[in-house]
């Protein structure tokens, strides 16, 4: 389950790395994500660790939650299978593009910004996977990402698609700390 939930973690993050172009507002975001392809390992690995840790008793629950937390991410199940997360994103973070932490040992490039859309690339070795995508910034509360990915599940490769959503919920963070800025 570790292991899932850590990749489910990079795909996510990576979803929120592609980001920060100034015109985006601070403040609460909801990222919320699809995966398709592959085997359907991934999915399915995703959605059992989903519902693991819906189901573990309250004391491990806090420590998972204090855990993600501590990397300024709070994750819940989303419509239709998928995944949302909640995050903070401080004004320093969107000026200087910082508005994920960094899951696993990854390298980002990110092309520039050509009008609304900004592509990016990213290799991991834990887990090893690598990919790339776009953003499109649809207004300042507002953006897409569609990301193809290649990984390693039970050692065979395996390409997925991925496709977030991110809308602004508003300026004040309330108990969600922004993530570590990325190393």
């Amino acid at each position: 389950m570790k292991r899932h939930t850590c990749l489910g973690a990079l795909l996510l993050s990576i979803t929120a790395t592609g980001l920060g172009a100034q015109t985006l507002k601070p403040g609460l975001w909801e990222i919320t994500s699809q995966i398709q392809g592959g085997s359907g390992e991934t999915t399915r690995a995703l959605a059992e660790a989903q519902k693991q840790l819906a189901n573990l008793p309250p004391d491990q629950a806090r420590i998972m939650r204090d855990m993600m937390a501590k990397q300024g991410i709070h994750m819940t199940s989303a419509p239709g299978g998928g995944t949302a997360i909640t995050t903070c994103m401080t004004q320093d973070m969107v000026e200087h593009n910082a508005v994920a932490a960094q899951q696993g040992d990854c390298t980002y490039t990110r092309s520039p910004r050509v009008g609304n859309r900004m592509p990016f690339a990213f290799v991991c070795t834990q887990p090893p996977s690598r990919g790339e995508g776009q953003v499109t910034f649809v207004s300042p509360e507002a953006y897409t990402v569609q990301m193809a990915a290649t990984t390693v599940v039970n050692g065979q490769p395996e390409k997925l698609d991925l496709q977030a959503h991110g809308r602004w919920l508003g300026a004040n963070c309330g108990a969600i700390a922004p993530p570590p800025a990325p190393k």
